[in-house]
């Protein structure tokens, strides 16, 4: 099956309740039945980020394989990137179902999800059984418990299981659904959870660089804090911006009061002007991930015009389908051509 086709059949799925559309998405993926994208990229799109070569700069967000049980399948849909995740050190049931909702006329997703996955050990036996080399880089996303009292512990251990696996690994801190993990963004404790982190990272033969994923509901001080926390140590860049527990008043869907983390396209505004004020406050010394809103080549440029040098998907992917894929970077190939830009890093941060 192609993409096209494939995208072509969204509406049936989206028939099924939202969390049984995603389980089945996931069969459908190791069944063949997405087809995949044998398109080569443009050049133009090719860029070097994170010590990394990307022959694309659109990812797949962490929470659509949350056991990295499709890489492989999301990879040859033709993302230059894919994140895995979240994982946590025990198999977790996460919160009572239901607990995703679609939001059809605003284009968004409300998930409660907390961090339900089958924990590290069957999440990176996965990642270990993957025919290597892969044909993006691969991310690796790893949260704590819901019961956990030991993040400063937690985190370390997650990253050394998963080092040798990944091209890198997000410190995810910013889940609204976890109780207390956003605590976990401020100063002192993330600075504590970072050296542990950083150490446990100096110890391997393999050094995934570390991101942190951030929370776009931050006050102004503790953006600055967490910027400054993360470029005073070897920290190599942030994903801004997680989920939104804010429910913007243009949002019309009956849906729209659940509890949970928004995401999407109501997500994009507040992520991205997050996106362009972090990339001020760091001058450079952070890669930049931009997350939130991403479905057209448009919005994906104006991520990385914002400071991001690399952008993620999810809601726009789980609406459009694999179509959405080769479409995003077409066009993004045509922006970049329509403004002169030779290298997809010289747009980076151009309107921030």
């Amino acid at each position: 099956m192609r993409p096209a086709l494939a995208s072509a059949l969204m509406p049936l799925v989206r028939g099924l309740d939202p969390e049984g559309a995603h389980e089945l998405s996931l069969r459908a993926l190791n069944w063949g039945l997405a087809g995949r994208d044998r398109s080569p990229d443009d050049p133009l799109l090719a860029t070097r980020a994170l010590g990394l070569d990307f022959r694309n700069p659109l990812g797949l967000a962490a929470g659509f394989d949350k056991n990295a049980v499709a890489v492989l399948p999301l990879m040859r849909l033709g993302f230059g990137f894919m994140e895995a995740g979240t994982a946590t050190p025990r198999p977790q049931e996460g919160n009572p179902r239901p607990r995703v909702f679609r939001l059809e006329e605003d284009r968004a997703v409300i998930n409660r999800l907390g961090f339900n996955n089958a924990g590290l050990e069957t999440y990176a036996a996965n990642l270990a059984a993957l025919p290597r080399p892969l044909p993006a880089v691969l991310g690796a996303n790893v949260g704590i418990n819901k019961d956990s009292t030991t993040p400063e512990s937690d985190y370390p251990a997650l990253y050394r299981r998963v080092a040798p696996l990944a091209d890198y690994v997000t410190v995810n801190v910013s889940s609204p659904n976890t109780p207390g993990l956003r605590d976990l963004q401020g100063e002192a404790r993330l600075a504590a959870i970072l050296d542990a982190v950083l150490a446990a990272r100096a110890g391997q033969p393999h050094r995934p660089p570390v991101l942190v994923k951030i929370a776009p509901d931050l006050s102004e001080a503790a953006v600055e804090a967490i910027v400054g926390t993360c470029a005073d140590r070897e920290v190599a860049g942030l994903i801004v911006s997680n989920t939104t527990i804010t429910r913007p008043d243009t949002l019309r869907s009956e849906q729209r009061r659940e509890a949970g983390g928004l995401s999407g396209r109501p997500l994009f505004a507040t992520s991205t002007e997050l996106l362009r004020r972090v990339h001020r406050l760091s001058r450079g010394r952070l890669t930049l991930i931009g997350a939130g809103g991403v479905e057209s080549g448009e919005t994906a440029y104006a991520k990385i015009k914002a400071g991001a040098s690399l952008v993620q998907t999810y809601a726009g992917f789980a609406y459009a389908g694999p179509a959405m894929i080769p479409r995003l970077k077409r066009d993004l190939a045509a922006l970049l051509r329509r403004d002169g830009v030779r290298r997809l890093a010289d747009a980076v941060g151009a309107e921030a």
